[in-house]
Formats: structure tokens, C-alpha cells, sequence
């Protein structure tokens, strides 16, 4: 094969951002930094190597025979849903991240260039000519977000592709996962351009084209299975040498561990050292309490599916530890509720398997999976049939819910004969030092009524090209919580980087005869103005009543309390108020403090008044913001809920 030149290490560090370094290395103890250095000298020793396969011989492949079977339960309704999105792979469509790609001829559905194309800015990333990690995909935006040019590169169409061969027999099917590997094999020899140039891209590539050993592998070519052989063998010794350790370890090392376990699974070794590690992982991102160390559900949500595919390819029951764990984390769910405006943290809407049967709320859908049966007629989507856990069923529950380790309580219950979803964080930033996945969110409410979010998080929007607008997403201003100065309450070092964490704890948490009260504090104010943010909500019949106050404050400070409303909810002036209205019909009125206030809704600037459901799509609307003078005594405000119909 022709060899490519993918130059020095000088090249590939060309572009590093000095200034994202340095704060990076504040984040690093001596032991990272050590790791750190290991790290680039391999980095170093690798750009001199030729990007290409000859030095990769083929794996030996072993690919689990468990799973197929499993498909042969599979319901009609799930068979023709397979069907129905295998026939659009195949007509050369192909969407995420709530984009559509350019449509391919169904006579040539994986051009080369259709693994390096942003569909955003019809710009193409650098091919296998370039150095994976001399591409700077976390500073320079100008060819679009990375994670679109990624998202293709994980092949998980052509484990959904298998999937359908496996229950229908479609020739078709077969054909593209062939016409797939191979132009993905071509096109991205190791370590060339983008699709090598993240270690959990690799990982999820690598579990993918498991999928397709699992389900298709006997049926494929020869030919098809040495590339996936020499695919495999590249991605082990890569997830080998760069590790995501130390301040790094979040949901990419999951990622990179049940990589190593598919690979493992795929070629005959021993499994159970992997399993172990990657239950270890596992075990630390997931608390007691089944609420997610990286403070997003939806990462949560990440890391447990990452799990249940492990041990579905290794053919590894879970231990009683991560039995525990993963029914703690579908309690978790039940009790959040099904909204992509209420979940707080980052969302990148990542899956790990393609599964147009399960729900649209991901972390829902893993914990249908949890309470799923592999193998059962009963499993309503690809993901329960293939990995389900048969762990008994989470519901959601009423009242009040705080989990502790988490930081955040739910209630749920009913005011004005209304369906209440409440929702207070009082927790960390985030996970390990740089809490790459939260937002500065301490004391934020979300609430909906009867489903429909009222007070709700504003979202994530964009990753690496997102610019201000990342910024503004993770910050305080974003979120429905009080603000000093339109600071955060943490200090933003990068755009998964954090610095100076505010602390916060909760104080009293109770629903009794008297309603629900829960009451917290946080101290991101507490070094530049010297005072502490509390927050005490209580829920008495049909007012929801929020008082803030700025413990410590000698005179009142000027702050600012934003209310982020959903997007299907307008507003109205009222006698006493703002009356808040969907489809017309009053949901209730939020009473203010008196001070100035500012209503926008899709204005200019990211204060304007916008919410991301998706990444990468913005959606106008309202924000309310009062400003006003605050102390220790504090500033109420109040929510009377309408009754239906009043």
C-alpha cells in the first residue's frame, strides 16, 4: 500500500493553543504530568511512522456468537423499525446531531471524502496526509464542530446494517457493510487525519465493527474480515499508548475500556482483566445513588450503555457491585423524567449503539434497557433486546427525591390539580478537576408542569466551535439561578476545562405535612464579594415560593435572578406579575421583587433569550432576568400555578 508521510512532532504540536495549555496544567498533579510526557514521546515516536497497514497484520478473529441469537426475539414492530432505517443507510441518507448529510448514491454510498465532510460548513477535515494529533480540532473552529465530522466515523451504521442482515437477510445490508469497512479502511490508515485523532472515537469504531463480527461476521468476505481484523489490532495498540487518565479519566476512559474489552471479545483473549477494569470505572462515575459523577445524565447515561455493551460482547454477567449501581442509575432516570430542557450538564447526544427503536431521551432509554430481558419479545428496542440487564424495573417517584451525592433533589407531585416536576441542584461543578461536562449551575431550578418544561436549562448548543456561545451555555447567566456582576460561580479555563469550583451543599431537604422545603447554599461568590449564595424554595399548596440571599453581605450587592423559560411558553403582564401562558391556556404567575427587569426572547447576543434542545440547534425563548439590589436578608420571589382550564 502506498505509504504516506505524516510528518515530525514539531508539526503536529504547531498549532497548540499556550494559553489553554498553561490552565490545563494547573488542573495536573506531578503524576499527571509525568504521563504527560510519556504520552508526547510517543506521540513523537508515532509521526515519524508511515500512515499506512503494513505493519499491521490481521487479528486473529473469534467475534462473540451470543448476541445473534438474541435478534431471533425480536418483536415485528422492532423488526420493521430495523428495516425501515436500514432501507435510509441505504438510500444514502445519514443524520446526527440533528443535521442531514449530503444524500450519496445508493451506487456509492462511502466516498472517501464522506469521513472527513462537515455538513455544517460543506468543509472537508485533513486526511490521512495529516498527523491525527496534529490537527487541532479543540481550538480552531474554522472548519465547523469536530463532532460532526466524527460522528460517521464510528461506523454505527453498519452495526444497525448488520442488525437488519442478521432479521431480514436484505443482500444490500451485507453489501454496504462490505463497501463501508472498505472505504473506511482506505481512506484512514493509522494514525492519519481525523478519525484517529480522539481516543474514544477509536474505542466506539472499535466496538461498532465488533457489532458487525457479532452479527454478520460469518457472512462477510474474507477480505472484509482482515480489514476489520487490522482495524481492530490498530485500534487496540492505540487505545494502549494514549490512555485517558488522571484528570482526563471521565467518560472517555469508560469509552476507551469497553473499547479494549470489544477488542478482547473479537480476537479470543482474556476478557475478565478489562471487565474488571472497566467495572472499576464504571463504579467510580456512577454514585451510590445512581446520579452521575460528571453532573449530566445524559453522560451518565453514556457511561452505563458503554457498560452493558461490554459485558454483552464479553459475555460477562454484571457483579452484584454494578447490579447495584446500574438500578440505582434507572431510579435516578425514573425520578428526572423524560425532558432534554429539565437534565442539567452537557449533551452531546453520543450513543454507543444506533437504535431508532428507543426512546428519544437517551438516559430513559438506557434504563429501559437496565429493566429490559435479552433476547425478549417483550424488549422494545434494538439496544434492550441486544444488552438488556434484566434488573428490576425503576418507576418514577413521588414526593421528594434528593440524591446526596449528586447534589440534586426532584419532586414530584401535584399543585392546582397540575402535575409537578421540580428540580433543585445543589451539587459539584462537575467530575475530577477540570469537570470537563458541567455548568455552573448551583441553586438552578427546572420545573415543568404537567410534562411541559416551564423553568427550564438552557441546554449545551456547541462543543469545540461553539466560541462565546459554549461559554454562555455551561455559565451562571445561563441557568435559573442568581448571578453577581454576570460572573460564574466557577472560573471557566477552556471548554471542558474548569477552575476555582464553587462548593455547594444542601441544608434541608424535607417534604412533610407542612409542603416540601429544601434549602442550599454555595460559595463561587464567596472569594471576589465576599458572601454566600442560599437559596430556600418551599412548595405550599399552589405557590412555589424561591427567597435568595447573600450570606455574609454587610450592604445589599447588586445581582441578578434569571428565570430561562421553554421554549412553548409565553408571557403576559398581569396585575401583580408576569402571567406565564401555553397554547393560550395561563400556567401561572411569577411575582418579582422589586428592581429592573429585562425580557428577552430570540434578541441578539447570547443573553437574548435562547435554549438549545439539540446540539447544535438554538431556539428562541423567554428570558427573564430581575436585577436588583440583594442581602442577607434576601429577595422572594413567588409562582402561583394556575389551575387547568382557570
Amino acid at each position: 500500500m502506498h505509504k504516506v508521510g505524516i510528518g515530525t512532532l514539531k508539526e503536529a504540536t504547531r498549532n497548540v493553543n499556550l494559553i489553554w495549555t498553561l490552565k490545563r496544567l494547573s488542573n495536573m498533579g506531578p503524576g499527571e504530568i509525568l504521563h504527560r510526557v510519556v504520552e508526547q514521546t510517543h506521540r513523537a515516536r508515532w509521526a515519524r511512522i508511515p500512515a499506512d497497514w503494513s505493519r499491521w497484520s490481521q487479528a486473529t478473529l473469534s467475534p462473540p456468537k451470543a448476541l445473534a441469537p438474541h435478534l431471533q426475539g425480536a418483536s415485528g414492530a422492532l423488526r420493521a423499525t430495523i428495516g425501515d432505517e436500514a432501507r435510509r443507510i441505504l438510500q444514502g441518507e445519514f443524520s446526527a446531531l440533528g443535521r442531514d448529510w449530503p444524500i450519496r448514491s445508493p451506487d456509492a454510498l462511502f466516498p472517501s471524502e464522506f469521513w472527513r465532510l462537515d455538513p455544517v460548513t460543506s468543509t472537508l477535515w485533513p486526511n490521512a496526509d495529516t498527523y491525527c494529533f496534529a490537527i487541532d480540532f479543540r481550538h480552531d473552529g474554522s472548519r465547523g464542530d469536530v463532532k460532526y465530522v466524527w460522528e460517521p466515523n464510528r461506523l454505527q451504521d453498519l452495526a444497525l446494517l448488520a442488525a437488519d442482515w442478521r432479521v431480514s437477510g436484505r443482500a444490500a445490508s451485507l453489501a454496504a457493510i462490505e463497501a463501508g469497512t472498505a472505504s473506511w479502511h482506505a481512506a484512514n490508515p493509522p494514525f492519519g487525519g481525523i478519525g484517529w485523532a480522539s481516543g474514544i472515537e477509536v474505542a466506539l469504531r472499535a466496538i461498532s465493527l465488533v457489532l458487525v463480527l457479532a452479527l454478520a461476521g460469518e457472512d462477510l468476505s474474507t477480505e472484509a474480515r482482515g480489514r476489520i481484523g487490522q482495524i481492530l489490532a490498530a485500534s487496540g495498540h492505540w487505545l494502549g499508548l494514549f490512555p485517558s487518565l488522571h484528570s482526563s479519566a471521565n467518560n472517555h476512559r469508560v469509552a476507551e475500556l469497553a473499547g479494549l474489552v470489544a477488542i478482547a471479545a473479537a480476537t479470543g483473549a482474556d476478557t475478565a482483566r478489562r471487565m474488571s477494569a472497566l467495572e472499576a470505572e464504571v463504579l467510580k462515575q456512577i454514585y451510590p445513588d445512581g446520579s452521575p459523577a460528571e453532573q449530566s445524565p445524559n453522560y451518565g447515561a453514556f457511561t452505563v450503555e458503554m457498560a452493558l455493551v461490554a459485558m454483552g460482547l464479553a459475555g460477562s454477567p454484571p457483579s452484584p457491585a454494578l447490579s447495584t449501581r446500574l438500578a440505582a442509575f434507572a431510579r435516578h432516570v425514573a425520578a428526572l423524567g423524560r425532558s432534554h430542557l429539565l437534565a442539567p450538564g452537557d449533551d452531546d447526544e453520543g450513543r454507543v449503539l444506533s437504535d431508532p427503536a428507543a426512546p428519544e431521551d437517551y438516559p430513559s432509554a438506557i434504563a429501559e434497557a437496565i429493566g429490559a430481558r435479552r433476547g425478549s419479545a417483550a424488549a422494545k428496542s434494538l439496544r434492550a433486546l441486544l444488552f438488556g440487564a434484566d434488573l428490576p424495573a425503576a418507576s418514577a417517584p413521588s414526593g421528594l427525591a434528593t440524591f446526596t451525592s449528586g447534589g440534586l433533589s426532584i419532586y414530584r407531585g401535584t399543585a392546582a390539580g397540575r402535575r409537578l416536576r421540580l428540580g433543585f441542584d445543589h451539587g459539584p461543578l462537575g467530575y475530577l478537576s477540570i469537570a470537563a461536562h458541567g455548568h455552573a449551575d448551583a441553586l438552578a431550578l427546572t420545573l415543568a408542569i404537567d410534562d411541559l418544561p416551564v423553568f427550564a436549562d438552557p441546554g449545551t448548543y456547541l462543543y469545540g466551535s461553539g466560541g462565546a456561545w459554549r461559554r454562555w451555555f455551561r455559565g451562571t447567566p445561563a441557568h435559573n439561578t442568581l448571578n453577581i456582576a454576570a460572573q460564574n460561580q466557577s472560573t471557566i479555563a477552556g471548554a471542558f476545562n474548569w477552575t476555582r469550583h464553587a462548593k455547594a451543599e444542601v441544608i434541608e431537604a424535607r417534604d412533610d405535612g407542612d409542603g416540601l422545603h429544601v434549602s442550599a447554599r454555595h460559595d463561587g461568590y464567596l472569594r471576589r464579594f465576599g458572601v454566600t449564595h442560599r437559596r430556600d424554595i418551599a412548595l405550599q399548596r399552589d405557590e412555589l415560593i424561591v427567597r435568595d440571599a447573600l450570606e455574609g453581605a454587610t450592604n445589599p450587592i447588586g445581582a441578578e435572578i434569571v428565570w430561562q423559560l421553554g421554549p412553548d411558553i409565553e408571557v403576559e403582564l398581569a396585575d401583580g406579575g408576569i402571567r406565564l401562558v401555553a397554547d393560550g391556556a395561563p400556567l401561572g404567575t411569577l411575582a418579582l421583587p422589586r428592581g429592573d427587569l429585562v425580557v428577552n426572547k430570540g434578541a441578539p447576543g447570547e443573553d437574548g433569550g435562547w435554549v438549545s434542545p439539540h446540539f447544535g440547534r438554538l431556539m428562541p425563548a423567554t428570558r427573564i432576568a430581575w436585577r436588583g439590589p440583594v442581602s442577607a436578608a434576601g429577595v422572594e420571589t413567588r409562582f402561583r400555578i394556575a389551575a387547568e382550564g382557570a
